[in-house]
């Protein structure tokens, strides 16, 4: 339980930073950033096994917790005659069960409205751009200049860095001309001779700032369920961060102070930071 539960901080502080920039940058810029961010986590060999590794630790710390408590209540079936768990233990160290069992219906939801999308199914689109272009149609006879009408074109970026022209559509008639089609979840393919011609990015960025917005008819909902869950995991860090450190026998009267220090204010600044995110997508 300590081991894993240590290791599963330092994925927290990671995952904080990776989400700051969902507000830190914003527009275009901030679109990019965080698409490129998230594609790069996904094709890095050493970040996949560190996500593989972070899915094992979380197994692991849930099913210890669960067998953890099974043997308390075995370990002392009839409770005490007299009873008063406040004077040796806080409120968080008596209900780490039930917070630990919040924070994975948590995990569960949150994975399913991304981590389940990104990786295993089509519902997130690419990341495409739409600009509108002068489109030349003929010449003006009369004075020889090149006659012209607005048309939509959808750019997809891909991974080297470039806008690809992806398809034109003419307001006026409403017809649009695919040039390219995606295959794969990601990668670009030539519409008629069927040549690849790169690989895009998922626009995870557009699918989290919708999922939080007000555009969102569930959207309060998402923020208000994804604040709770953070101060529900803030209790299970006040207590679980130190008790680690005693758990593993790293007690001492001179740092052990400082690690209590160190684990309130982790409990609090984490959970905090990430649960500002979408109050602050949502306004």
């Amino acid at each position: 339980m300590a081991l894993t539960g240590l290791f599963l901080c330092t994925f927290l502080i990671g995952h904080l930073l990776g989400n700051l920039q969902l507000i830190f940058k914003t527009g275009e810029e901030g679109r990019r950033a965080f698409n490129e961010y998230a594609y790069f986590m996904g094709h890095n060999i050493f970040i996949t096994v560190l996500s593989y590794t972070t899915y094992i630790a979380l197994i692991i710390h849930a099913v210890d917790g669960i067998l953890l408590t099974i043997q308390n209540k075995k370990a002392r079936p009839i409770n005490y005659a007299y009873n008063n768990p406040k004077a040796n233990s806080g409120t968080a160290a008596r209900n780490m069960a039930i917070l630990g069992t919040l924070i994975l219906v948590f995990i569960a939801t949150h994975m399913a409205n991304f981590w389940w999308k990104a990786k295993v199914t089509k519902e997130i689109p690419m990341h495409s751009l739409v600009k509108t272009a002068e489109y030349p149609v003929g010449q003006n006879p009369a004075t020889g200049e090149m006659i012209t009408k607005p048309i939509e074109v959808t750019y997809y970026l891909q991974t080297n860095g470039t806008y690809q022209q992806f398809k034109v559509k003419d307001p006026s008639s409403g017809q649009e001309q695919k040039l390219m089609e995606v295959k794969n979840k990601h990668e670009f393919y030539d519409i008629t001779s069927g040549v690849k011609m790169g690989e895009g990015y998922k626009d995870l960025h557009t699918v989290v700032m919708t999922f939080f917005s007000k555009e969102n008819p569930s959207g309060l909902y998402a923020v208000i369920f994804y604040v709770i869950s953070m101060i529900v995991l803030g209790y299970h860090l006040w207590h679980g961060f130190a008790s680690a450190f005693q758990s593993l026998g790293l007690n001492h009267p001179l740092y052990t102070p400082i690690i209590k220090k160190i684990g309130m204010a982790f409990s609090i600044i984490v959970p905090l930071l990430f649960a500002i995110i979408p109050i602050i997508i949502y306004l």
